[in-house]
């Protein structure tokens, strides 16, 4: 009679570490999720601001040594 004890307890187990498992993936499935959406949203904030960036930027002009003459003169 021992041995189907020692199988139900060895299912038990089994059947304990699945569960856990289980939770495990779903776990780490819920943070690859977040993490997408968030690579996702920084990409789209990347994308904009480059977009600003090159608005923003225009061809400098050479700078001449008169345009810095000192507030004094």
């Amino acid at each position: 009679m021992s041995e189907p004890n020692a199988l139900d307890a060895r299912l038990v187990e089994l059947e304990s570490k699945i569960s856990f498992a289980e939770d495990l993936l779903d776990t780490l499935n819920m943070t690859v999720f977040r993490q997408q959406r968030e690579i996702e949203r920084l990409q789209k904030q990347l994308a904009h601001l480059q977009e600003q960036l090159r608005n923003a930027t225009t061809p400098a002009q050479p700078l001449s040594l008169r345009d810095e003459i000192p507030p004094h003169y």
